[in-house]
């Protein structure tokens, strides 16, 4: 699943592409795609309207359009957008169409039929299901250490679980977590409120500074991401633990080990990420 820097590198990509365009009209080949409305309503709602910016929480794209409309798209598993000319047949796993005013179509991409979007009056975006109880984002100014020391010493949680919980940071997904518990040399088991606060400020440290540089990179391509221009991230290239079971570690040399944490397979360093009880 497109986690943060893979939502906001598509995100960068759609602003250079598309906003200040005029939508034609649109087709959806997968009605399910659409939440809460028919298609050709979906249609009627947005033809004629400039997209005017493009915004991101979290996981979720949120597209701007003329008139106070908006559209929050939730790429979930495999979800992609991107263009070309007008006239060009979709794919068979193109499943919305935007055909825009300069002879461009925005294709939205889904082999696994897993993405919704929805329309709602702009003032009414943050009340879509999954944005209402979203945590804050994971930079200097919103994550602050103060909320992340509150948040976690009410749950005897998991961290690895806790920490992909969207209504406590937003835009961690697998590979992130994996990532940041290894730098901070916290066990994936180790419940929430058992962080001290000198982790804390690490932990705190390493979130936010490893999504800023996975998205300096482009995301990671693991399965099949690319941006919207159908480009392929290169943080993969940068990746400490994850997709390296059995390799040694890059801080100590013991082999990496691959467990299941609340049924997301976990890849940690079990001699420098010791378990608290």
């Amino acid at each position: 699943m497109p986690e943060l820097p893979e939502v906001e590198t598509v995100r960068r990509g759609l602003e250079r592409l598309v906003v200040g365009k005029d939508i034609i009209s649109t087709e959806v080949r997968w009605d399910r795609i659409i939440s809460g409305m028919d298609p050709e309503l979906f249609n009627k709602a947005l033809s004629g309207k400039k997209i005017e910016s493009i915004g991101r929480r979290g996981k979720y794209l949120i597209f701007n359009f003329s008139d106070d409309l908006s559209m929050v798209s939730h790429l979930r598993m495999e979800g992609a957008y991107y263009t070309a000319p007008a006239g060009t047949e979709p794919g068979k796993h193109d499943l919305v169409t935007f055909h825009l005013n300069d002879g461009v179509d925005l294709f939205y991409r889904d082999t696994r039929k897993f993405g919704r979007m929805v329309l709602t009056d702009s003032d009414k975006v943050m009340q879509v299901n999954g944005l209402a109880s979203i945590g804050p984002e994971p930079t200097e100014s919103s994550l602050t250490l103060e909320y992340m020391l509150d948040e976690f010493k009410h749950s005897r949680m998991r961290l690895k679980p806790f920490l992909l919980d969207q209504k406590h940071i937003a835009g961690l997904g697998n590979i992130y977590v994996d990532e940041t518990l290894w730098q901070s040399k916290l066990h994936p088991k180790t419940p929430a409120n058992l962080v001290t606060p000198e982790e804390m400020a690490i932990l705190r440290e390493n979130i936010i500074t490893e999504l800023a540089y996975a998205t300096e990179h482009h995301g990671t391509t693991v399965h099949s991401f690319t941006n919207a221009f159908g480009e392929a991230g290169s943080f993969q290239n940068e990746l400490k633990v994850y997709g390296r079971v059995g390799q040694p570690c890059l801080r100590c040399g013991t082999p990496l080990e691959k467990i299941k944490v609340a049924q997301r397979g976990t890849t940690f360093c079990p001699h420098c990420q010791v378990e608290k009880h």
